[in-house]
C-alpha cells in the first residue's frame, strides 16, 4: 500500500476542492498521458531536494527511503510529479516533501486526504 503527493507549478488554489480539480486535470494532461514530458527545471530541483534526505529506492541498500518507485524523477512530466511512498513512512515522508514542496513555491496536494498541504 502506498501514499501519494501530487506537486506541482502554479498559483495555489483557493480551496481544497478547487485544487482536486486542478491536480486531477494536471495528472491527466502531463501523467495519464501516452507521451511524457521532461520535467520541468523547478520539479527537478524538488526531485533532487527530496532525494537529499532519502536516497532513491535504486540506491537504498539499507531500507530507509520512503519512495515506493524510482527513479523519482520518473514520476514526473513537465510541472507536475506524482509519487507514491511507503505507507508505513508516509507521516514523515509526506510532511517532509509538503514543507519543501512549499519552501520552492510549488504547490502540494494530499491525494488521500484530498486536500492541500502544509
Amino acid at each position: 500500500m502506498s501514499y501519494d503527493l501530487a506537486v506541482g507549478e502554479g498559483e495555489r488554489p483557493a480551496d481544497d476542492k478547487t485544487a482536486a480539480q486542478v491536480f486531477s486535470d494536471l495528472y491527466d494532461r502531463y501523467i495519464d498521458s501516452e507521451v511524457k514530458e521532461p520535467a520541468s527545471e523547478r520539479i527537478g530541483a524538488y526531485v533532487a531536494a527530496l532525494l537529499e534526505r532519502w536516497c532513491d529506492l535504486t540506491e537504498d541498500e539499507e531500507d530507509t527511503s520512503p519512495w515506493s518507485t524510482s527513479p523519482l524523477i520518473g514520476e514526473a512530466s513537465g510541472p507536475l510529479i506524482y509519487f507514491p511512498m511507503r505507507f508505513s513512512m508516509a507521516e514523515e515522508a509526506s510532511a517532509y516533501a509538503a514543507a519543501v514542496a512549499e519552501s520552492m513555491g510549488l504547490v502540494c496536494f494530499d491525494v488521500q486526504q484530498d486536500r492541500l498541504r502544509p
